[in-house]
């Protein structure tokens, strides 16, 4: 039974963000939790950080900016990594009586991120990245969107009689000492909302900061896009997995293969210095599915100790036998609501999980939930503490919204080519709500002169998908027609505009589609940076669907003549 108590001891924040929270709490309540921006849960209001509010300016054509900060603060990171190696093989220990919980602080000046890497998984190895490693985004990109903040999260406990508690650093989240190395190398300053509020129960840690005191729950989680929500059950698996037991713990089912491969090197990155091993579950070409079946016939089932995957793949292992799920730990949906919903993957999702042990810990995270899916959700996820925003609180501030309106459908392209010829980006997304509207669209863009990639998943090779995304990713293309394949989760860092050629429209009844608005506009504005959204309406239909999608945010877009009045509204941003 869910507890509804207001909770009202709080204090104002010059902003109007309540701040005052205690550490500990034996009513049963939701929390509105609000961290001032340094991260403190406990106290009066921090002074306001000035340089935090000042808007970062729109890269143009070339290399980001805003990176240096978060390079100048490494060295401070790797000194901390440094000093848990000096602990040696005493680093429990000391890390249980306190003495190295000092040591590790060192690392607190560094910039918070999230975006993925490659990474050497030898655990020994100094943290300085070999020349050819692709560079390190979190370090570049100050990965929390600086916004966190202000965001207002609300706990639902489904336990009234557990205390809630949240932290304010890493340390008291109980981590061991190698998974605290991977979070100081990954260059991550200090919890972000949802990590700060979800992470201990997620984990089972008491007030005192010892993990596992209390029983793991189930959580379902909403947060917007940019906060943390992958690096928060990326660090809850990470925890839960005993490395030297070689069987599989821990399962995370997700849409689309780019984003389990993002969600791979996330672990990658965290798990640096453990000795996890994780297994890619997506569609294969024919010459890798030959290869993976002389690897099984000679090795046996996929043992590695956390499986990343989507659900028709993940489900092909289970029915196969490739994969015993009875060492399952904790099950992991990202972009839940699109996992559970019964119109699209929901019933593999449920066929997985009456595959995993009774008792396996369930984590369902996303940016939106309709309300019909969330409760699917806890119907997936009995029992589960809830922490979410509300849904005008996920309209995304740091992207400034456009929309004009074209004289036909076919002018888009016009004024599509008008954009282009005008304003210098750095890289850009444009969706297109089908797979045969996004070839025409890039053909045509091709025919006159722009270099543009196409993704749209459907009759793509996994190897063509998978070079696509690395070229996008690493800037050699810099515009991408895509379909809503991309619309979730997969972070590109170079990504200032996200344009909208078509309007997103639900499935069955071809209405408004916030979510997906949301979840797309997403791709843009990340890790703390300016973005921009331009959307593109050629009739009543088209105009309907942004209005309905400005009135679910209670968000106004602001409206344009031409390509020329968008770029003169940019240069004053």
């Amino acid at each position: 039974m869910s507890s509804t108590a207001s909770y009202r001891n709080r204090t104002r924040h010059p902003r109007g963000v309540y701040t005052r929270l205690p550490a500990t709490c034996s009513v049963p309540f939701v929390v509105i939790l609000a961290m001032s921006s340094d991260g403190d849960t406990s106290g009066a209001p921090k002074p306001e950080d000035t340089t935090a509010d000042k808007p970062a300016e729109l890269p143009a054509s070339g290399a980001m900016a805003g990176g240096d900060a978060a390079a100048a603060d490494a060295p401070a990171a790797d000194a901390a990594a440094a000093d848990i190696d000096a602990a040696g093989t005493s680093a429990d220990a000391a890390a249980a009586d306190g003495e190295g919980k000092a040591a590790m602080a060192a690392g607190a000046a560094t910039e918070a991120g999230e975006e993925p890497v490659q990474q050497d998984p030898a655990p020994d190895e100094p943290d300085d990245e070999p020349a050819d490693a692709p560079a390190d985004p979190a370090a570049e990109d100050g990965g929390i969107d600086p916004g966190d903040h202000e965001a207002i999260v609300r706990v639902l406990q489904a336990d009234p009689t557990t205390p809630y508690h949240s932290v304010s650093t890493f340390e008291e989240l109980g981590l061991a000492p190698r998974l605290l190395k991977g979070v100081y190398h990954a260059k991550f300053n200090k919890p972000s909302k949802i990590q700060a509020s979800s992470l201990p129960m997620v984990l089972g840690v008491s007030a005192a900061g010892e993990q596992g005191a209390e029983p793991p729950r189930n959580l379902v989680g909403q947060a917007h896009n940019g906060s943390g929500k992958t690096a928060c059950f990326v660090l809850g698996m990470l925890s839960r997995v005993d490395d030297q037991d070689p069987t599989t713990q821990a399962l995370c089912v997700v849409p689309t293969r780019e984003l389990a491969r993002q969600i791979a090197d996330v672990i990658q990155m965290l798990g640096k210095y453990t000795d996890t091993k994780v297994h890619l579950a997506v569609k294969q070409n024919e010459p890798d599915r030959r290869g993976a079946r002389r690897s099984a016939a000679r090795t046996g089932p996929v043992t590695d100790h956390i499986i990343v995957g989507t659900p028709g793949k993940v489900l092909d292992l289970i029915k196969t036998r490739a994969l015993t799920t009875s060492s399952v730990r904790i099950f992991v949906l990202d972009e839940a609501d699109q996992m559970v919903d019964t119109q699209g993957m929901g019933d593999q999702t449920l066929r997985i999980k009456r595959s995993l042990p009774r008792e396996v810990q369930t984590l369902l995270f996303s940016a939106t939930y309709r309300e019909e899916v969330r409760v699917l959700a806890l119907k997936i996820a009995p029992d589960a503490n809830q922490i979410f925003v509300d849904r005008e609180d996920l309209s995304l501030t740091r992207v400034a919204q456009f929309y004009l309106v074209c004289a036909s459908s076919s002018a888009r392209f016009d004024v599509l080519s008008e954009i282009y010829e005008l304003l210098t980006l750095s890289q850009s997304v444009i969706f297109v709500n089908s797979r045969r509207g996004a070839g025409a669209l890039a053909t045509k863009l091709r025919e006159a002169g722009h270099t543009v990639s196409l993704l749209y998943g459907g009759d793509m090779s996994p190897q063509e998908r998978d070079r696509v995304l690395d070229e996008f990713r690493s800037g050699t293309t810099r515009v991408l027609v895509t379909t809503n394949v991309l619309s979730r989760g997969v972070d590109v860092a170079g990504v200032t505009v996200v344009i909208n050629y078509d309007m997103p429209l639900e499935g069955v009844t071809r209405r408004a589609d916030p979510e997906t608005y949301i979840h797309r506009v997403g791709r843009t504005g990340r890790f703390g940076r300016k973005g921009i959204a331009i959307n593109l309406v050629h009739d009543g239909a088209s105009q309907a669907v942004l209005h309905e999608i400005e009135k679910a945010y209670q968000h106004k877009m602001v409206q344009v003549a031409d390509a020329e009045e968008l770029e003169e509204k940019i240069k004053n941003m």
